[in-house]
């Protein structure tokens, strides 16, 4: 029996010596220009630009999504949260759990011991977030009983939160900020900057301590150590934006002597190649001499098994209770955005962003018409296409989609990002809540759903989408006609298309008040504001008023529009009071937003057929 102890002991300890433990300190809401040895003179992080200075640098890493919940849903499957349907923010539909493990159920089944402090937010249905993790704890002196470790150290010091509130009294000098291109130069958007690099800073220190702790516990020199942000941020038009601001992260990554063999060069190199958050996983999971399984999506960017990335793409679905519908795809010089709900503005109001100081004072500054063509563009409507050379415009201001010399570039990376969408099965092409009405009524996760072409036929919507993008009259005979097509998918599609070319042709609207009675809420959505927009505004409010009066699933989008069009809720309060569909709780909050709290007495109700 001894024997037998020794030699398992003997096991262990060889099995631990083999494999590296993982640090991962992650942190919220920051974007490479909050971190000093990324190149901002006025960032005060030096507990990472010393990580830096030891291990590597990536100098293109960028987030799938600039939101947190969607973007974690990437991070703890290895799935694209477009691919499962949990890429609406705060949404936690479900997906199949059977088929997809989340990473730290691989590295348990190898030996592993987890932990995750404390940051989960996966946005996914059906299972516990907490579920995947051995403990929410981190006790330096049980982690060297339980080599190998990987373990999640989360701050939140720089969450969007802290940059709310007063910022009078900042530490950080104001006069010592470098304003983005796109936000005007005022005082309260100077202080905010301040207020925020305080926070930095002290996420800086939560770095620092847990880099401090790791080598009191003598596990350094086993212990490979990783730090990125979650997302970009913080101030408005960066988090949640498919920009740089939104997606472009810090990430470093410290490898002892041990695993020198992982090592992509000489600590302290600046590393170039680019990376997407969908590879991280995968990459922990192979540095861990584990075999990622099949259905992750990303690629391996790390150790002698390390794959070439040429581009990344990311999303921009509902934030909260604004609907919004944006792909982008980049590699190592421009970024491509495609809009496919370019009538949403930028800076639509959200209750959540309009808390921070500097979105209200921008938005002041805006209205008393002191913005120029450049600060003022976040308050307008979006085009149907972006390009921005990152190089040369790393505040992403200068859209080249108009002219001739990147005619190439904008069809080699829309070819690119078509391609994309079909091998990892995007759920671009449907509205959130109609593809939501999909899956409940075929009983299926919108993850099969998506992968059955009978249920969601992606490249006749592509197709379709790509129509009603083009804003080409030429495409009238086509849309009407698909007005006829059983599958309302590609209905969506033609009302759009008719929708995008109202100002150039002249449409029957004969044909558009048919649509008013169509199977599809989200047809007859968009039918209406056809015919608001062409002045016959009885009966689009008369279909709004009834969809909202019986709780449609197309509530939400219904209340965007109405604020969009900027003429008041009047013709539809007592219709908006009376709506009951929750949406995961927005509908209330636009009804908040637009003075129509609900009639006292009728409670949400989550599902509507």
């Amino acid at each position: 029996m001894k024997y037998l102890l020794a030699c398992s002991l003997l096991l262990s300890a060889a099995f631990a010596a083999d494999r590296p433990n993982i640090l991962w300190l992650t942190s919220e809401d920051n974007n490479v220009n909050w971190v000093g040895c990324y190149g901002n003179p006025h960032a005060e992080t030096p507990h990472i630009d010393k990580l830096a200075s030891q291990g590597f640098q990536y100098m293109h890493c960028y987030a799938n999504a600039p939101v947190c919940a969607p973007s974690r849903s990437t991070w703890i499957t290895g799935v694209h949260a477009t691919s499962m349907g949990t890429h609406p923010m705060r949404s936690r539909y479900p997906i199949p759990h059977d088929r997809i493990k989340y990473y730290p159920d691989h590295l348990k089944k190898a030996g592993y011991y987890v932990g995750n402090v404390t940051k989960t937010d996966y946005n996914i249905g059906g299972r516990d977030d907490k579920s995947a993790w051995d403990t929410n704890r981190v006790n330096w002196q049980d982690l060297k009983t339980r080599e190998p470790f990987f373990m999640v150290i989360n701050s939140t010091k720089s969450h969007e939160s802290k940059a709310f509130g007063d910022v009078n009294h900042t530490t950080h000098s104001p006069d010592q900020v470098r304003l983005a291109k796109y936000h005007p130069d005022i005082p309260v958007m100077r202080k905010n900057y301040a207020h925020y690099h305080d926070q930095v800073k002290k996420m800086d220190a939560d770095i620092g301590q847990a880099l401090a702790d790791l080598e009191v516990s003598g596990m350094a020199g086993n212990t490979i150590v990783i730090h990125n942000s979650d997302h970009g941020g913080v101030l408005a038009r960066s988090k949640r934006f498919l920009f740089n601001s939104g997606t472009h992260c810090p990430l470093i990554i410290r490898i002892p002597e041990k695993f020198s063999h992982l090592r992509p060069g000489k600590p302290g190199t600046k590393i170039k190649d680019l990376v997407s958050f969908i590879d991280m996983p995968k990459t922990w999971l192979d540095i861990c001499g584990i075999s990622p399984p099949g259905y992750m999506q990303g690629k391996i960017f790390l150790g002698p098994n390390a794959e070439k990335r040429d581009y990344h793409v990311s999303f921009r679905a509902r934030m909260d209770e604004r609907c919004d519908n944006v792909r982008a795809v980049r590699d190592g010089r421009f970024l491509f955005i495609r809009n496919y709900m370019p009538y949403a503005p930028w800076g639509q109001h959200l209750n959540y962003l309009w808390k921070m100081e500097a979105t209200r004072a921008w938005e002041a500054h805006h209205k008393a018409g002191k913005t120029d063509a450049v600060t003022g563009r976040f308050f307008g409507t979006k085009p149907m296409i972006e390009l921005y050379d990152t190089a040369a415009d790393p505040d992403n201001v200068n859209n080249l989609v108009n002219n001739p010399e990147y005619k190439k570039e904008i069809a080699r990376l829309g070819k690119m990002l078509d391609a994309w969408q079909v091998a990892t099965y995007d759920a671009a092409f449907l509205p959130e809540s109609e593809l939501v009405k999909r899956s409940e009524d075929n009983g299926k996760t919108i993850y099969d759903v998506l992968r059955d072409p009978k249920l969601y036929n992606l490249k006749a919507y592509q197709q379709a989408s790509a129509l009603a993008l083009a804003e080409s009259p030429s495409n009238r005979a086509t849309f009407y006609r698909n007005l006829g097509d059983p599958d309302s998918g590609i209905r969506y599609w033609a009302i759009v298309g008719l929708y995008n070319i109202q100002e150039q042709a002249k449409l029957d609207l004969a044909v558009i008040k048919r649509c008013l009675n169509d199977d599809s809420h989200h047809v007859r959505v968009m039918a209406a504001w056809i015919l608001y927009r062409a002045g016959d505004k009885a009966p689009a409010q008369a279909c709004w008023n009834d969809l909202l009066r019986n709780s449609s699933y197309a509530s939400l989008k219904i209340f965007n529009i109405i604020d969009w069009i900027g003429e008041g809720s009047a013709p539809y309060t007592e219709a908006m009071k009376a709506c009951t569909f929750s949406h995961g709780g927005y509908v209330a909050r636009m009804q908040e937003y637009m003075g129509t709290k609900p009639i006292a007495g009728k409670k949400p109700r989550k599902k509507k057929k």
